[in-house]
């Protein structure tokens, strides 16, 4: 069995400090680098890139609504022609400092509000496949498992890797249970790591309320701007290196 561990990097702003950038890199297999529109400034984004580089993580384009203040969570209605626009701009900056840093940008993760909305939202879905297509047809869309969205883009083209997340709660019907709601975000990184083997192993996630949910996922995303990021990430890789299953990136390797 193998599995791919992603978290989100590259996220610091100025003096403003976001998660433990270097010690995640040790313990992930793809780093989702922040591109400037929801955190994460020039300097920082190119420090987190050549430490990926350097601990062999392949890097993806973590871009979002242009919305610093709120982190990228708030939702918004942005016109077709900008937002296709502004995904394009994101990942061609994270593409120029990848190339600075020796490394490439292998695929791309979209961030908070912006990925929650794809998921059910045609017109956004589209607009975001689109800039994919337009700058690079050969980056791979990550997308949460089982969401429609995962088919429009295959349809147009494109590679998809469908994404679960260890430190959230699922709904019944396997979407995740919304940030405002009590428990929708998990802290005991034992019972995570215990979750996350049984997806994998099993495709079985218990949902919020105790059901079953089958999740078919390629990649499993451990938020990195959590106080208990590091402890949870290390208490994952460390259950699945026991269970004998290989982390490792659905993009391949890094660029040498």
């Amino acid at each position: 069995m193998k599995m791919d561990l992603n978290s989100d990097l590259g996220e610091s702003l100025g003096a403003w400090r976001m998660g433990d950038d270097a010690a995640m890199l040790g313990i992930v297999s793809s780093a989702n680098v922040a591109c400037g529109f929801h955190a994460g400034d020039a300097a920082g984004i190119l420090r987190t890139l050549r430490e990926a580089q350097a601990r062999g993580v392949v890097v993806g384009a973590h871009v979002a609504y242009r919305d610093l203040v709120g982190f990228g969570r708030r939702n918004m209605d942005v016109e077709s022609a900008d937002l296709v626009a502004d995904v394009i701009y994101q990942i061609g900056a994270l593409q120029g400092l990848a190339k600075a840093a020796g490394t490439e940008v292998r695929y791309v993760k979209p961030h908070g509000a912006l990925y929650n909305t794809i998921v059910h939202d045609a017109r956004q879905a589209r607009d975001v496949i689109t800039a994919l297509r337009e700058i690079d047809d050969r980056l791979v869309l990550v997308a949460l498992a089982g969401s429609p969205l995962i088919g429009w883009a295959r349809d147009a083209g494109l590679r998809v890797v469908a994404e679960a997340f260890a430190d959230r709660a699922y709904t019944p019907a396997g979407t995740l249970v919304s940030r405002r709601e009590k428990g929708a975000v998990l802290h005991d990184a034992a019972l995570i790591a215990e979750r996350m083997l049984r997806l994998v192993s099993d495709g079985v996630i218990e949902a919020i309320d105790g059901s079953q949910v089958r999740i078919v996922a390629d990649s499993i995303c451990v938020h990195g701007d959590s106080p208990d990021a590091v402890a949870i990430a290390q208490q994952v890789r460390q259950r699945f290196e026991q269970a004998g299953v290989t982390i490792t990136s659905f993009a391949g390797q890094p660029a040498a």
